[in-house]
């Protein structure tokens, strides 16, 4: 199985880093894991409508290529569908059994993504109506991705 995370905007914090670094470390012996941080595009204070949509495309533009016709994708975006750990659990399982062993993950920018990546997305997902920095959601995202894998194992790690 491959898992690509594919993220707009560089990672910054230490321990941040260090808790990406770990969960890939574990999901080490389930999946190849592959990071892909996209610079952001810079968005000007005060910015129209237009200008933020222009920012959306080309970021979009910088996405779109890193995914590939047969990933199954997985996009996180705030009106997405909610799951309990366990459910997401299922819902890998199942797309693994119809056939997909490559999963990309896509985390927008401050701006959120274009609409051209979520008509991409096999699957609109959130994480709740709560606003979370991008960066942190990183390290959200990749935990929930090796708590699938402890879901599917039995292991006492998910209770």
């Amino acid at each position: 199985m491959k898992i690509k995370i594919v993220t707009v905007g560089k990672l910054k914090e230490k321990y941040l880093k260090e808790g990406v670094a770990e969960y890939v470390k574990r999901l080490g012996r389930f999946a190849k894991v592959e990071l892909i941080e996209l610079t952001d595009e810079k968005t000007p204070d005060q910015a129209s409508f237009a200008e933020n949509q222009q920012i959306l495309e080309r970021e979009g533009k910088k996405i779109l290529p890193k995914i590939s016709d047969r990933d199954y994708v997985v996009v996180l975006a705030i009106e997405g569908e909610q799951f309990s750990s366990e459910d997401f659990s299922k819902k890998i399982e199942t797309m693994t059994l119809q056939g997909f062993s490559d999963f990309t993950f896509v985390i927008g920018g401050s701006l959120g993504l274009d609409p051209a990546v979520k008509k991409r997305a096999n699957l609109l997902m959130s994480f709740g109506k709560l606003t979370l920095p991008h960066q942190l959601m990183r390290l959200v995202l990749i935990e929930q991705i090796y708590r699938v894998f402890m879901i599917q194992q039995g292991s006492p790690y998910h209770k």
